[in-house]
């Protein structure tokens, strides 16, 4: 939209741009399509577009044949968008973005984020949508220059902090250029930058515990200008070991290492487990007929090397809000490595039963053990791996205590928010699982038998 024209409609509205909703109109065109090429947006995109005021973006992102969800907390400009924009494509949602649950955006297949976003919630924004696990594969933001220039930093820089580097873990982040205050009305007191974020590979980085990690790196950007190894003292007794084993300067500060650095750090405190591979090969597994009966007893590399029938089963749980705890296997893992998963998994040993197998794996991979109950049983098929498969369920009040050799990441989700991931997204997934959540659901959902 012209300056004229964003003036009349705000006229029209009765609208007096808030500060502290961040609404602050665009009104260079050029810039605006300039802004959407940035995302490459095509018809297979479901894009979410946080903030879109008057709709500056929103009419070349629909130009592109995208979907479009817009969230908007201002209601007479939601009201106004509807209005302007009738096109199937395009649905407004009448909410603080900070009220909407990012986990919903898994029903999409390809979901890119765009937004002005407002300055004085910027932070909380992108966390809350990053988070992982996170649906979003682009991210193209207006933000803050000095906001921008945070995300984007490099170690040893004025602007490298505790949210470049949270930030960063997850994200690879391209400030891409200046937008001065000049083409907003009002005007803004400083200028912006448009910063665009793409989810970095799972092998990207190395293994890590990414609580520790963000933990020392809160501690170590406390005081910025105290040496690390006054304010690390919690975590590292011995920091001249540890700095020579990183190979750091003994006095460096925080800003000065690198992200890599953190992790080795956070690796040196905390070395995180491997399996090993050739006990696993050499576990012993029944068996058996189409009929689950055992016929002999093999290893887990003739097993699998020559998909035999044998048992296994999957466990369900359920935490106080009726989220199901998923877990994203390990990248250690023989099969389907860092695909997402039951809560807890695992195959029936020599001399088990499948119930004895449930627990074992239960307290192996999340250091509890509740009351399971059995859901359903599988048969063995080239969906499970030749797998006979019972199903079970259980519930907790507390906290689980994942495995790190064996979980890379996990979530509690709403159910609805799996049944979308799993429609839109089956390749997420180890095959076996989307069998398991298929029959839970027949189980579960009204008018099953």
């Amino acid at each position: 939209m012209k300056l004229s024209d964003i003036r009349t409609a705000l006229r029209e509205l009765r609208l007096s741009p808030a500060k502290t909703l961040g609404q602050n109109f665009l009104h260079d065109q050029n810039l605006a399509r300039w802004i959407v090429d940035q995302a490459q947006i095509t018809a297979d995109d479901y894009v979410v577009e946080i903030g879109p005021g008057l709709g500056a973006l929103t009419c070349f992102v629909l130009e592109k044949g995208a979907r479009v969800l817009a969230i908007e907390k201002d209601t007479r400009l939601a009201n106004f968008l509807r209005a302007r924009f009738t096109h199937r494509r395009f649905e407004v949602l009448n909410i603080d973005a900070l009220k909407f649950d990012p986990r919903s955006l898994f029903a999409h297949r390809r979901v890119k984020l765009v937004g002005n976003l407002p300055y004085n919630i910027s932070s909380a924004l992108l966390l809350k949508f990053l988070e992982p696990p996170s649906a979003i594969s682009l991210g193209l933001f207006t933000l803050q220059k000095e906001m921008a220039m945070r995300l984007s930093a490099s170690p040893s820089t004025h602007d490298y902090g505790a949210l470049t580097l949270r930030v960063q873990l997850h994200q690879r982040v391209k400030y891409l250029r200046t937008i001065h205050a000049t083409v907003f009305f009002p005007r803004p007191e400083v200028d912006s930058a448009v910063v665009r974020l793409l989810p970095r590979d799972a092998l990207e980085l190395p293994q890590r515990d990414d609580q520790l990690l963000l933990k020392l790196i809160r501690a170590g950007f406390s005081q910025r200008r105290k040496q690390s190894r006054k304010l690390l003292r919690e975590y590292v007794s011995d920091w001249d070991t540890a700095s020579r084993h990183l190979n750091i300067d003994p006095n460096v500060r925080a800003e000065e290492l690198s992200l890599l650095q953190w992790i080795a750090l956070a690796n040196f405190i905390a070395p995180p487990p491997s399996p090993d591979a050739r006990l696993a090969q050499n576990e012993q597994f029944p068996v058996v007929d189409k009929n689950d009966r055992i016929l002999r007893h093999a290893s887990r590399s003739e097993v699998h090397g020559n998909n035999l029938r044998h048992r296994a089963v999957h466990i369900l749980i359920f935490n106080q809000a009726g989220e199901v705890y998923l877990q994203q296997r390990s990248r250690w893992k023989d099969r389907h490595p860092l695909k997402w998963d039951s809560s807890a998994a695992g195959h029936v040993a020599d001399g088990e039963r499948y119930d004895d197998t449930a627990q074992r794996e239960l307290n192996e991979e999340l250091g509890v053990r509740v009351a399971l109950q059995k859901i359903a049983k599988l048969p063995a098929s080239q969906y499970t791996d030749q797998e006979f498969i019972w199903v079970y369920r259980g519930s907790i009040s507390g906290d689980l205590v994942p495995n790190k050799s064996e979980i890379e990441q996990g979530a509690f989700l709403p159910p609805s928010v799996i049944d979308g991931w799993t429609s839109s997204r089956p390749e997420d997934f180890a095959p076996g699982f989307l069998e398991c959540w298929e029959a839970y659901r027949r189980k579960t959902q009204p008018g099953s038998s």
